[in-house]
């Protein structure tokens, strides 16, 4: 299941690069940011109800008041606040930007989970200090990589290698720090999708027809707030170009597909084990870019996915080191109560 769980975070992170494009280019397109939220859901949901209705037919949980209301914020925190206001934030700075800045869920997500107590913090503890230094690292390798060049060191292409490169470039906009402060907003909203999420599962452990209600109460909301805030009918219109392609790719690869794998692996292991590999992706990327676009592999790249490389494992050395205290701890306390019952 560990494993399950590194590999489906690896390919939610090579999805959300292209979601990114893509959505950057329907955006710029003209689309309308609601609409497209709104579609992306609707598209959502009949994609994973066609599965939930062959696969979970016979799914005995029952839906509580505690369970629809948990799908509501599911759907208010995931689609409302997180998808909205992060397309707010591409449209003021760009996906490479939004694709560094991404690597902010990992840390704030440690910090829900620490405060809704699902993760365990004991500054005097190594695991713990373990955890906090990890996703610290893995967050500065992972921007490292995205906003810093260097000189080149790996090149199929001579011409390219010969080119002078850059040195550290930030992207300097008008608009950029409202972008960011968007994104970052966005962020703490599907950080906390992430903690709800690991709640409600646990609640309703059916994962494709939760991602269904999910993705349903995201496509009520959605639609209600374009109602409102657009009233414009021709904002709906699709055409057969990019503004088709985005809210298809985004309602069943990212509010399907990669909900449900989220959905399991949360389940298993919990939000926090879940983030922890989403910079990996930025490392996928740039060796994608070397062998298949032919894009030179710069020195801000090995330095940065090192940084990442260790920082992951230092957050899950961490974790692992907790899980053998607490077994430790409940060894003990079992051999103390056996040793009481044996005086009795």
């Amino acid at each position: 299941m560990e494993e399950q769980g590194q590999e489906s975070s690896v390919r939610d992170g090579r999805r959300s690069n292209r979601f990114n494009i893509i959505s950057k280019v329907a955006l710029d397109k003209g689309m309308n940011r609601y609409v497209l939220v709104a579609y992306g859901q609707i598209f959502g949901t009949l994609a994973t109800a066609f599965f939930a209705f062959i696969f979970e037919r016979n799914n005995n949980s029952k839906l509580s008041v505690a369970i629809l209301r948990n799908v509501f914020f599911l759907g208010l925190l995931g689609t409302v606040l997180g998808r909205t206001l992060f397309f707010a934030g591409l449209e003021y700075t760009s996906p490479a930007f939004a694709s560094a800045l991404v690597n902010l869920i990992p840390s704030i997500t440690f910090i829900l989970a620490v405060l809704c107590r699902m993760e365990k913090l004991e500054i005097s503890k190594r695991g713990s200090q373990a955890k906090i230094l990890g996703t610290i690292i893995a967050f500065g390798g992972a921007t490292l990589m995205t906003l810093y060049k260097g000189p080149a060191v790996i090149s199929f292409h001579s011409q390219r290698s010969n080119q002078p490169t850059t040195g550290s470039r930030l992207l300097l906009h008008k608009d950029l720090i409202k972008g960011s402060l968007i994104l970052v907003v966005s962020f703490i909203s599907l950080s906390a999708f992430y903690i709800l999420q690991t709640v409600t599962i646990k609640m309703y452990p059916a994962p494709i027809t939760l991602t269904t209600l999910t993705c349903l109460s995201g496509a009520i909301l959605s639609t209600i707030m374009t109602a409102i805030l657009d009233h414009k009918a021709s904002s709906w219109k699709l055409s057969w170009n990019i503004t088709l392609l985005a809210p298809i790719y985004s309602g069943i690869v990212i509010f399907g597909i990669t909900i449900y794998v989220q959905t399991l692996v949360v389940r298993k292991k919990g939000p926090v084990f879940m983030t922890a590999f989403r910079p990996l992706a930025t490392i996928i990327v740039a060796i994608m870019g070397l062998l298949i676009l032919g894009d030179a592999l710069y020195m801000g790249s090995i330095i940065g996915a090192t940084l990442i490389v260790l920082g992951l494992y230092a957050t899950l050395w961490g974790k692992e080191k907790e899980k053998t205290e607490k077994l430790s701890q409940q060894t003990i306390s079992e051999e103390v109560i056996e040793i009481k019952e044996a005086k009795q």
